[in-house]
């Protein structure tokens, strides 16, 4: 599933992505508030015969959708990032202030548009093949946490993503970033189903919303509501189901999803479904199923490097900033017998047959 690169390889890849940013922030700022939030970027001289590779991320600022947007741009893309808010704004602000801008950066472009306004995200949308939804939603009370009220605004909002999806007449196909917690939680009682956890799983509604494990409610209705609006519309459809994100600073720098992620890691890791994957890899990944959705590829797709093992679940501790006991409790036993066994199998598949392409293998 990719190449894993170095933090620091990893760090250099963000610095320039960043440094683009800049660019497009300083090419595109305008001199008051009101008027950089009316404004709609242009493809920033884009030929019409480059009209198929120009995309869409929305949160393209956080910390998953910057990977994304690298992979992309790498790829020979063309990415329009959504910015949604004053926080948004100001990163772009600060990655200008903070250091050298580039202006050669024809590829990528930045427009305002809000999630929960579906002529919004149409006229964002506009000239796109493609949107990746990363579904990058932060605490807005400024907490690292997740609550009740966040699970029902994500599932909204990625609706009002899929509906603009199918109202845009150029835009083809859609990634949605959904999260492996969309498959894993199940039911004291549901003790008929099969020890291999894979892309057909779902979790239990009612477990989630009984052990208020909100971040996982809200990805899990989140993602049937964008497979709901794609049988409605016909859109073409794939959603990337991920292990808790990790990767350079993840969790400073992603705080709510990691934080949140890790309510009942405890059962995850006795379970043997607690898993991680690494944002580059992530990121490579949601690349490759976009560009195999041109070739019939689509569904769902488990990603994750690692099952979190004892010495895997110090480091993750350590890494969050949380006791180790609170990812995998107070046994030291070693030989935890897993209830479940997670199956990446099909992006596997799909991503070593890419490979394979890539080396005029097939």
């Amino acid at each position: 599933m990719g190449i894993l690169g170095s933090e620091e390889s990893m760090r250099v890849e963000l610095e320039e992505l960043r440094l683009m940013l800049v660019a497009c922030a300083g090419l595109q700022r305008r001199k008051d508030e009101e008027q950089f939030k009316g404004a709609r970027v242009s493809s920033m001289g884009m030929d019409i015969d480059d009209a198929d590779k120009l995309v869409c991320v929305t949160s393209g600022v956080s910390y998953l959708g910057l990977a994304i947007v690298n992979k992309l741009l790498v790829r020979g893309y063309s990415v329009r990032i959504i910015v949604e808010n004053q926080e948004d704004i100001n990163k772009l602000r600060e990655m200008e202030s903070s250091g050298e801008m580039m202006t050669g950066s024809n590829n990528l472009s930045a427009v305002m548009a809000k999630l929960t306004e579906i002529e919004s995200l149409t006229e964002a949308f506009q000239g796109c093949r493609g949107v990746l939804h990363t579904s990058a939603f932060t605490d807005p009370a400024g907490l690292s946490g997740y609550t009740k009220s966040m699970a029902e605004i994500e599932v909204r909002a990625c609706e009002n993503v899929m509906r603009a999806c199918a109202r845009t007449p150029s835009v083809r196909k859609c990634v949605l970033t959904s999260s492996l917690l969309a498959c894993v939680w199940r039911g004291k009682n549901q003790c008929d189903l099969s020890p291999v956890v894979n892309d057909d799983c779902w979790s239990d509604e009612s477990f989630c919303t009984e052990n208020k494990l909100w971040y996982s409610l809200g990805k899990l209705r989140a993602e049937k509501a964008a497979w709901r609006v794609a049988k409605e519309t016909g859109l073409q459809l794939a959603t990337i189901c991920p292990a808790l994100v990790t990767g350079p600073e993840f969790c400073p720098r992603n705080p709510t999803a990691t934080i949140a992620y890790l309510k009942g890691a405890q059962e995850m890791y006795s379970n043997g479904t607690l898993a991680t994957v690494d944002v580059s890899k992530l990121a490579a990944a949601e690349a490759c199923v976009y560009d195999a959705m041109d070739k019939n590829a689509g569904g769902r797709y488990i990603c994750f490097d690692d099952v979190v093992d004892r010495d895997r679940a110090e480091k993750l501790a350590r890494e969050a900033g949380v006791p180790t006991n609170k990812i995998c409790g107070n046994s030291d036993s070693e030989d935890v017998q897993a209830r479940f066994r997670l199956s990446n199998e099909k992006l596997s598949s799909l991503m070593s047959r890419t490979l394979r392409c890539c080396y005029g293998e097939c």
